[in-house]
């Protein structure tokens, strides 16, 4: 199975070289992300896909993550802030015409959404929304890993500096998870030559028949 292949080559690379990722790979990886599950099919997080310098070296500021501004591009997966009617609403709309189905079709999912979402909190609203976030990293590393684009899941960056200089707070965003993407330099990055380490499958995995 390739996929396996696939990840067995895949790891969080340190040092990056400087070969820019093509768009088009850069585009699979995202749609890859815009389809993978969404909980309730809602998307509740957006996609920043940043190549440029300057504003790559003011969100690496302070951090020990080097590949935040070293690498080709760099993607923040960004939170919704709150889960409103009125994004439910369009949203569910989107569905019927996609669907081909009437106006008003999907009402009651829409009703059901929306009394869930106003039990809960804006914070539970943003957590929830994270989460989310979280399967579409797992896809975008998994797409990256098809396409041989190397990558970095991180979390050591500066939240309130992200969403500062991405203006994510207007927005009704927050900076939930970021991944570098590009391609490893092997002469300079000790973990290249370094096997992948795991733990066995029957220590890992449990069958209950």
């Amino acid at each position: 199975m390739d996929l396996i292949k696939n990840l067995q080559w895949r790891y969080a690379v340190k040092k990056y070289s400087d070969e820019i990722v093509s768009e088009e790979k850069i585009d699979q990886i995202i749609e890859a992300v815009n389809l993978t599950a969404s909980s309730c099919g809602i998307q509740p997080y957006r996609l920043f896909v940043i190549t440029n310098p300057e504003v790559r070296k003011k969100l690496g500021k302070g951090s020990f993550n080097g590949q935040i501004h070293v690498s080709s591009h760099l993607v923040v997966f960004a939170g919704f802030n709150e889960i409103t009617p009125h994004y439910i609403t369009d949203y569910v709309e989107m569905m019927e015409d996609q669907r081909n189905l009437e106006k008003g079709a999907l009402n009651d999912f829409t009703t059901t959404l929306i009394n869930h979402f106003s039990t809960q909190t804006p914070a539970q609203h943003a957590l929830w929304a994270s989460k989310q976030a979280y399967i579409g990293l797992g896809t975008a590393l998994i797409a990256a890993a098809e396409l041989k684009v190397d990558a970095t899941p991180m979390e050591g960056f500066d939240p309130q500096l992200f969403d500062d200089v991405l203006g994510l707070s207007e927005k009704g965003l927050h900076a939930s998870v970021i991944i570098s993407l590009g391609y490893r330099d092997p002469e300079n990055d000790y973990l290249a030559a370094v096997p992948k380490a795991r733990l066995p499958i029957h220590e890992f995995s449990t069958k209950i028949n």
